[in-house]
């Protein structure tokens, strides 16, 4: 089967993140040292997820306007990808913490807004699987996933940036200070040179992934869906 260009691009795009990023030369920053090659797996993994929520809520709302099922297979299926990514993104980032902070969980404002995001997707699902009736379902989950997402967007992006934080972009952190930010001018050329392919790498996974899921659902439910 012929793959389209975005699935090679995918594929380019990761296999770049996964070698460029064990064998650049990084800067030493602060505390981070070597952990700081996580920075192309986690940090990337939580833009897949916004950007897969973000599809999953477009869906929603044309699942409100037209009351196509179709529309709801989709958003449903894009928010379940953009969970397991968030999932990655918690793992991957306790990790980081543990080399970088001391603990796998620090209490952190970022690490428990992101944990308390995830939470709210999952029950996005537990509220799916909880109904038989399908316009029902999709009607009740597509109301819920507009609201789930203009919550997570304040937790992850403005909450973090309000109070005290270890990650970047925080105020100074209680626990030596946090990290210094990597963006701006400090994120450096050769790191940004294997980050941002990381990004549409992780963002291309996540819609192909999404891709075969809604195939699979659509084809489950053919009598229904048109």
């Amino acid at each position: 089967m012929k793959l389209k260009w975005w699935k090679i691009l995918c594929i380019v795009f990761l296999f770049f993140t996964f070698t460029a990023g064990f064998l650049i030369h990084v800067p030493i920053i602060g505390n981070l040292h070597q952990s700081i090659r996580n920075f192309f797996f986690h940090v990337p993994m939580w833009f897949g997820m916004i950007g897969l929520l973000s599809l999953s809520l477009v869906y929603s709302i044309a699942y409100l306007r037209t009351q196509n099922l179709k529309h709801d297979v989709y958003a449903s299926e894009f928010a379940k990808t953009g969970i397991i990514f968030g999932m990655l993104g918690l793992a991957t980032g306790s990790i980081w913490a543990k080399y970088t902070w001391g603990e796998f969980w620090s209490n952190d404002p970022k690490q428990i807004a992101a944990a308390i995001a995830v939470l709210i997707y999952l029950a996005y699902l537990v509220l799916r699987g909880s109904m038989t009736d399908f316009d029902k379902r999709a009607r009740i989950s597509s109301v819920y996933n507009i609201f789930a997402y203009f919550i997570y967007i304040p937790l992850i992006i403005i909450l973090p940036r309000l109070v005290q934080s270890l990650h970047p972009g925080g105020m100074e952190g209680a626990k030596g200070g946090g990290n210094p930010a990597l963006g701006g001018g400090s994120l450096d050329a050769t790191m940004e040179m294997v980050f941002w392919p990381a990004v549409f790498g992780w963002l291309l996974l996540g819609l192909w992934i999404s891709s075969l899921k809604i195939r699979l659902s659509l084809l489950a439910n053919k009598n229904l869906i048109k």
